[in-house]
């Protein structure tokens, strides 16, 4: 087996995501984001399995109206995520799929990472939008909403972070 070489150094990662950032508003006119593709995705499927409700649902209406949902600039975006992360994953010689072990496996663990994850997907839909594209996207612009999301989301973080502290070594 090839050896692993180490994962990218963060900084350079960071300043090639604000170059990415900066080529995606030149050419498209639109930052980055990720909830808004599986909403689109979902109204994709919900169209073709059940175009009724798709109709009068103005959810899905919503993603519907301006096309198909498939070519949505969000759709394209995550295709793209994929396609290079595993370039990145060659690239590295990270392929081999494995599963890291938990050094303490627990239910309680597992538990409040699909918690943590469900509550995320909820958050992004009553916000209509996700971190990346609030935080990213929006920070970038200068958003003064976007700036203030920041601060508490790291608040959060922070004061969360003692009280699930226990569930990892």
């Amino acid at each position: 087996m090839r050896a692993l070489r180490p994962y990218a150094e963060p900084h350079a990662t960071g300043v090639c995501l604000g170059l990415v950032l900066l080529v995606c508003f030149a050419l498209t006119g639109q930052g980055l984001g990720a909830s808004g593709a599986f909403a689109s995705v979902a109204s994709g499927v919900i169209a073709a399995v059940s175009p009724e409700t798709a109709v009068h649902s103005a959810y899905f209406r919503s993603y519907l109206q301006d096309g198909s949902p498939w070519t949505a600039w969000l759709v394209v975006e995550i295709m793209g995520v994929l396609v290079g992360a595993a370039a990145s994953a060659a690239l590295a010689g990270r392929t081999r799929l494995t599963f890291v072990r938990a050094v303490r496996p627990s239910g309680g663990r597992l538990l409040a990472g699909l918690a943590g994850g469900m509550l995320m997907g909820v958050g992004a839909a009553l916000a209509r939008g996700c971190t990346s594209g609030l935080a990213l996207s929006g920070g970038a612009m200068l958003s003064v909403g976007a700036w203030i999301f920041m601060v508490a989301l790291f608040l959060a973080g922070f004061l969360a972070a003692p009280l699930v502290r226990r569930l990892w070594p």
